[in-house]
């Protein structure tokens, strides 16, 4: 028990120490800047408390330590949670506290007290609730209160470059990472783990709809994003450890990494076509997009032939998985906040 629970404090300690890294990294070239405003160390403080707050929550379905760790990677560095770097500091604090509110409805109460989980389960919606009615108080308003999702923000989600650049609101998880939220949205269905899933939904639809309460919508995507960070890193679990009969599911995933590095090349195509080049820029971010799908698809290809052959490779596909996923969010998190700020 002692030899377990040092290697847990072990590897909570080693991710929070890369999270701290890469914040830095990312941060850095812009030091001067935020140090004007006294911003640096909130920023990096935010980042690294939510990525660990759904690192600690994701372990509650997903055994892996790599994969828990990149699920806390693709929640705090993701491109809404960087983008909530544009509005108020407070709105990524609030960001960041939301998987830690969640801990005590997921860890909590056992047995004949089980039911108390699901009143704990609505104390992270209460906070964002608290938090908006006191900042209207003091008439401070984080994030604009009509700024909603809209259906042309669904762009994000699968070219969050051209997004960024267009400065529309920022959601998603980057591109490879759709590979693994496929067969994570697979493998939760079918193991009946409907509470992710329902959080998903309505934070989503909570998002598309007005102001409630002088509540900002495009908070409630928070909850959307956290969630879609988990499923992410169970699927990514899911395909370092499918079996022969789950090869199906590994080739819808590679499926759908090919039809979006398809659409987006398609895309790259019409606007270099446009009269004087004066959408070359977002061109040639579509192209970058299909790039990278297409490096997914045939990562995920590779996964089916290791699958199909029954072979295990655990390591190998980790390998694989973390090395293209880890490439993806190293250079397009940078992308992202450079056009923030």
């Amino acid at each position: 028990m002692i030899r377990w629970a040092m290697t847990k404090h072990t590897k909570f300690a080693g991710a929070a120490l890369v999270y701290f890294i890469f914040a830095t990294y990312l941060y850095r070239p812009y030091y001067k800047g935020l140090d004007a405003l006294q911003l640096r160390d909130l920023f990096v403080l935010s980042t690294c408390l939510a990525s660990l707050g759904c690192y600690v929550l994701s372990r509650r379905w997903v055994a892996g330590f790599i994969e828990s760790f990149f699920a806390g990677v693709l929640y705090g560095f993701g491109p809404f949670s960087l983008g909530l770097l544009k509005f108020h500091p407070t709105a990524g604090l609030l960001m960041a506290i939301i998987p830690w509110l969640f801990c005590p409805a997921v860890f909590g109460p056992k047995g004949k007290w089980r039911w108390v989980r699901v009143p704990l389960a609505l104390l992270p919606f209460a906070a964002v609730v608290l938090f908006f009615q006191v900042a209207a108080h003091f008439r401070l308003f984080p994030i604009p209160i009509r700024l909603k999702l809209l259906p042309v923000d669904l762009v994000g989600l699968m070219a969050p470059l051209v997004a960024a650049k267009c400065q529309m609101t920022l959601m998603g998880f980057y591109h490879i990472p759709i590979s693994a939220l496929t067969m994570g949205f697979v493998m939760l269905l079918n193991a009946r783990r409907l509470s992710i899933m329902i959080v998903l939904a309505v934070g989503t639809v909570l998002a598309f709809m007005g102001p409630l309460l002088n509540i900002s919508p495009i908070i409630w995507l928070v909850f959307s994003m956290l969630c879609g960070s988990i499923v992410i890193g169970a699927g990514m679990q899911g395909l370092a450890c499918a079996g022969y009969a789950d090869r199906k599911w590994i080739m819808v995933s590679a499926i759908v990494m090919g039809i979006l590095a398809i659409f987006a090349l398609l895309l790259a195509t019409k606007y270099f076509q446009i009269i004087f080049g004066l959408a070359a820029g977002y061109a040639r971010l579509f192209l970058e997009s299909g790039k990278i799908y297409l490096l997914g698809a045939v990562m995920m290809g590779i996964l089916f032939f290791i699958v199909r052959a029954r072979l295990r490779l655990k390591l190998l596909r980790q390998l694989l998985l973390g090395s293209t996923i880890a490439m993806d969010i190293f250079f397009q998190a940078a992308f992202v906040i450079d056009r923030i700020l």
